[in-house]
C-alpha cells in the first residue's frame, strides 16, 4: 500500500481538506479574476491580509508540532493512533482546518476579494458535513470515552 492510499482505520473524508481549502480559493480567484468585488479600503488590504496569513501559519506549525509529538498521521486517509489535545489542540479540536480557513481569509483580505470570502463559506459546509463529521465519528468510535471527555471540554472551532 502506497502512502497516500485510504485505508479502512481512516476517517473516510470526501477528499483531502487541503483540496477542499484549495478548490473553494480557485473559484474564488476566478470569479474575482471576472468580476471584483472590493470590499476594504485599499489601505488595510496588505497590513490586515499578512497578519491574518501569519497567524495561519504560526497555527499550522504548532498543530503539526503537536501531532509529531503524539507520534500519530497528520494526513486523514491514515490511521489516527491517538488523541491530541495539546498546543493548539488545547483551545479549537480543529486547528489544522482553522488555519487552512485563516489562510483563505488572509488571501480574500490581502486581494481585496469578497469572492474568495463568499467561496469560503461552501467550503465551511463541505468541510463540516464532509470531514469533521466523519473525523469526529471515527474518533469517537475508535477511542470512545478519552475522545468523547475531548470532545466535550474542547470547541469544534474557537
Amino acid at each position: 500500500m502506497n502512502k497516500t492510499t485510504l485505508t479502512s482505520d481512516s476517517p473516510q473524508v470526501i477528499a483531502p481538506p487541503p483540496f477542499i481549502y484549495l478548490g473553494g480559493l480557485a473559484a474564488g480567484i476566478a470569479l474575482h479574476w471576472l468580476k471584483p468585488l472590493p470590499f476594504l479600503p485599499k489601505s488595510l488590504t496588505l497590513p490586515l491580509g499578512v497578519a491574518i496569513i501569519a497567524v495561519s501559519v504560526v497555527l499550522v506549525v504548532l498543530a503539526f508540532r503537536a501531532f509529531i509529538r503524539a507520534k500519530t498521521n497528520i494526513d486523514v486517509r491514515k490511521p489516527t493512533t491517538s488523541v491530541v489535545s495539546t498546543g493548539p489542540y488545547r483551545l479549537t479540536r480543529n486547528p489544522i482546518y482553522l488555519s487552512m480557513t485563516f489562510l483563505v481569509l488572509g488571501i480574500a483580505v490581502w486581494a481585496n476579494s469578497l469572492w474568495i470570502l463568499v467561496t469560503l463559506v461552501p467550503v465551511l459546509l463541505i468541510m463540516q458535513f464532509g470531514v469533521i463529521v466523519r473525523e469526529e465519528s471515527y474518533l469517537t468510535k475508535k477511542f470512545g470515552d478519552e475522545y468523547l471527555r475531548y470532545k466535550s471540554k474542547v470547541r469544534r472551532w474557537v
